[in-house]
Order: structure tokens, then sequence, then C-alpha cells
């Protein structure tokens, strides 16, 4: 099983459709995103993953109540500030602040944790696996990622759009 891991995708739709047609193409069997979507016009492309997308808001997104409309349109869901979801027999975290994401993923309450807001590559294996997949918008560091992880060996796979 895969999971598929994005965030901070910042209004950028031909990078979304990247993201998405990867995640296809890979097989993922759940993807997150941790948050900063910002428009709602930035989810519709999520609605063509051949799985189950979960997220959280981030600081930038605008106009929540639509953007959840536009999630129960691709039946996908998106929570204010901590999603949680399972894959196989692993339970996983979704947020958008490393400062809630670093506690929790050492309390081992999580198998996986994932956040954004910093738009950096953060991979850290302790009690959980605390995984930042970059920037899906590529707008601030030149440089768009997302992040693949098998869920039996939670080994992370950063992948570049």
């Amino acid at each position: 099983m895969k999971l598929g891991v994005m965030s901070d995708s910042h209004d950028n739709i031909p990078n979304v459709k990247r993201a998405v047609a990867l995640f296809n193409e890979i097989d993922v069997d759940l993807v997150v995103h941790a948050g900063d979507f910002i428009a709602p016009f930035a989810i519709d492309p999520l609605g063509d993953l051949n799985c189950r997308v979960v997220g959280v808001f981030g600081n930038n997104d605008g106009e929540r109540i639509v953007v959840a409309k536009r999630f129960e349109a691709i039946n996908g869901e998106v929570h204010p500030n901590l999603a949680s979801a399972s894959l196989g027999e692993k339970n996983i975290a979704v947020m958008h602040y490393p400062e809630f994401a670093i506690p929790i993923s050492k309390s081992g309450d999580y198998d996986i944790v994932v956040y954004g807001h910093t738009h950096q590559v953060d991979i850290q294996k302790e009690k959980s696996l605390l995984l930042n997949p970059g920037e899906t918008g590529g707008w601030t560091t030149g440089k768009a990622t997302v992040a693949v992880v098998d869920i039996e060996t939670l080994e992370a796979t950063i992948h570049e759009l």
C-alpha cells in the first residue's frame, strides 16, 4: 500500500495535475494534503485521483466553506486543524504546522505524521515517520515536490514534479 503526500500547492493547478497524474501512475491508495490549497478552484483537479483524498486547512486558505464543499463534491474530506486517517494498519495524522507535528510525532501515537507550511522537505524517523513533502506549488523554492510513502516499510520517497 502507498500513501501520496502533498502540501502547499498554492493554486498552482498545473502542478496539482502533475501530482495527481503521478499518484495515479504509482497507484497510491490514499492522498493527504497538508494545507494551503488557497482558492476553491484548486480542489477540482484532486477529483481526478483514483483514490480518496484527505486534507487540512493551512494559514493561507480562504473561502473555507466553499473549499469544504469542493472536497465534498470529489468525495474527499478536509479538516480545520488535524486530520486523522488510516491506511492498512498505519495511523496517519495530517496538519499544517510543524510546531504541532513535531511533538505529535515524538508521542508515537501515530505511525505517520505529515505537515507543511515551511515549504521544505523534511523526513525524520523516530517513534513516528515525520514528513513534510515540500511544496507542490513550487512558488517559494522553485522546486515542486510531493512524497510517496510505502506503508509497510514507512520509507518516504520525494518526487519532483
